[in-house]
């Protein structure tokens, strides 16, 4: 079945809309904050449909990541107790933020950067560093530099990749849709 080719063409085309700016900065916030979908996920078809434009928006999904780590943060400083942690329990991710708790005693501020740059869901850590009390800047600067990193590093290998890339993306998209929905239930299932 080819439905991330469709998906694909179908992103391909969206990201050339004039709004397309907007909702990648709407979508990176709130991934930030809450939102299970990453950006790359936009923001390397945006980089396909205008390579001339792929600092800039780099710059755009960096900026608002961190803005919506910061809102992240406040929640997780103010809210946690009434809001946060009743969520935390109800969808069963007290494992989960436990784990990320413990990475804070042992790792401090460089876990924000990690959590920042790589898939580690950096919504999680936003929120546990503003439950913790973190310093803001020291945490503002990781997440800056962690975020900035990865987006900038996306950003740019699409760009270099350019056309190639876009030929071999859309060879093997299938396969690797398909890959990650294998790998999403498979890591459903050894986490429950």
């Amino acid at each position: 079945m080819k439905i991330f080719s469709a998906l694909y063409d179908w992103t391909l085309r969206w990201a050339e809309h004039k709004l397309a700016p907007k909702m990648l900065a709407l979508l990176t916030f709130a991934e930030s904050v809450f939102f299970p979908i990453p950006p790359d996920v936009l923001l390397a078809p945006m980089v396909l449909a205008k390579p001339d434009r792929a600092w800039y928006l780099a710059t755009l999904t960096t900026v608002a990541s961190v803005i919506g780590g910061v809102v992240g943060f406040a929640l997780g400083y103010y809210m946690f107790e009434p809001w946060i942690q009743p969520l935390i329990t109800e969808f069963g991710y007290q494992a989960r933020f436990d784990k990320a708790m413990a990475w804070f005693s042992e790792w401090g501020v460089w876990v924000v950067f990690l959590a920042g740059f790589s898939p580690i869901p950096y919504k999680l850590f936003t929120v546990s560093a503003g439950f913790l009390q973190m310093a803001f800047l020291p945490f503002l600067l990781a997440s800056a530099i962690g975020r900035g990193m990865r987006f900038f590093l996306v950003a740019g290998l699409i760009h270099w990749g350019g056309a190639a890339m876009e030929e071999k993306l859309r060879k093997w998209v299938d396969v690797l849709g398909w890959l990650l929905v294998g790998l999403i239930i498979l890591a459903y299932l050894l986490t429950r």
